[in-house]
């Protein structure tokens, strides 16, 4: 007879997350994570519901009806957006700037769009007049762009750019998986049609959840298709019905996670939108005052750059992974390599959500300045830090 095998119960170490994501999550939101759970069709899990499509129409400042958490991480919430507003033949522009706008690319070819795309380099940003001009040479019937890039850190602004595509008859949907809740974001305000995000980012939450709204507009073409949306489970004909007040079954909604989504925007609001992104600029120039202390560039173009999301250029002659492999044995903390075109040539500094804060800036700068003195990059002693409190003095004065 088999004896049975005692398995140890996992453990795992802390790290200091400050990467691209997913980022340090709150002890409020891990503790509802452990809460016993409802059945998806509770009507005690149904006022869950309820309230989390409100803070999410708070966060996302909008009034849309339809306004939810998609059961996925946010590139489900891309596919989401794009799979339900366009149909085969319909023509896409995608504005790609880098990484996650060439996946828009590839998520809407697989819809069956027919895609055009305009190029910026990787780390800068579009003009309106240059997606203005694409407009109107092709007539899409959406224009896609990425309102916080994640490879790159580049801040795009979107305000003109959606005017712009209304008045040539487009949609226009956008990615605010790294921009929702550390830099504003208006749905309303910028009249955007479709808009989606994720929940690990500054929202501070683990991965899992897409966040995502769609407006009258969108509405109104998704109920017009003259096809199925290629994916069944990302259907909004059908989740629609279990998230408004029919309740019809879907699929089951990962219930752990809406608890901590619910919890997480409950942080959000209370702290209060302006005073968290005011939290996360002030922590960017403190940390970007140590990166220039240190004699580094930034990798993205200057006056959008994003405050939760540094990308920073690598000494000239220092390895990428000696220096990340360093910060991660000795000091706990996790930054992020480039992505693309700028693997092995940039560095990616999360500051986001639960993880922005003057300890974490005076940690990795520190650290940053004892690797990179040690291989002879820099020579300044202490210089790093006392920028960043310089920026953090000032601020209270």
């Amino acid at each position: 007879m088999s004896q049975s095998k005692t398995y140890a119960q996992l453990t795992v170490q802390d790290r200091v997350l400050m990467g691209p994501g997913p980022s340090p999550v709150a002890p409020r939101v891990l503790s509802a994570m452990s809460l016993p759970l409802y059945g998806h069709l509770d009507p005690e899990f149904v006022k869950i519901m309820d309230e989390t499509q409100n803070r999410l129409r708070d966060v996302f400042k909008t009034q849309n009806k339809l306004t939810l958490a998609v059961s996925g991480t946010g590139s489900a919430g891309m596919e989401a957006v794009i799979d339900n507003l366009i149909e085969p033949g319909d023509k896409m522009l995608v504005c790609v700037n880098g990484v996650f706008g060439e996946r828009m690319c590839d998520v809407a070819g697989r819809a069956g769009a027919d895609v055009i795309r305009i190029d910026r380099p990787y780390g800068q940003v579009f003009t309106p007049e240059e997606v203005e001009a694409a407009i109107k040479a092709h007539h899409p019937v959406m224009v896609g762009i990425v309102h916080a890039e994640t490879s790159t850190g580049a801040w795009q602004p979107v305000d003109e750019i959606a005017r712009i595509a209304h008045e040539n008859g487009a949609l226009i949907a956008i990615d605010t998986v790294t921009s929702l809740a550390g830099v504003p974001v208006e749905i309303d305000g910028w009249d955007i049609d479709a808009v989606y995000s994720g929940t690990q980012k500054c929202l501070s939450c683990p991965p899992g959840l897409a966040p995502a709204s769609f407006g009258e507009r969108a509405m109104a073409k998704i109920r017009a298709r003259k096809t199925k949306v290629q994916s069944w489970y990302l259907d909004l004909t059908m989740i629609e019905k279990y998230w408004g007040s029919d309740r019809f079954y879907h699929h089951t909604a990962p219930i752990s996670m809406n608890y901590a989504l619910y919890e997480a925007l409950g942080i959000v609001l209370e702290e209060g939108l302006e005073a968290r992104h005011a939290r996360h600029m002030l922590n960017h120039k403190a940390l970007a005052a140590g990166i220039e202390a240190l004699g580094m560039s930034y990798f993205t173009q200057e006056g959008f750059r994003l405050p939760q999301l540094n990308c920073v250029n690598i000494p000239d002659g220092v390895d990428d992974m000696t220096v990340r492999r360093r910060l991660l044995s000795e000091w706990g903390i996790e930054i992020g390599g480039g992505l693309g075109p700028v693997k092995g040539k940039a560095w990616r500094i999360g500051l986001m959500g639960h993880g922005s804060c003057p300890e974490n800036v005076r940690l990795v700068l520190g650290a940053l300045e004892t690797s990179l003195r040690d291989l002879g990059a820099v020579k300044s002693e202490g210089a790093a830090v006392a920028a960043a409190d310089h920026v953090y003095a000032a601020s209270k004065a």
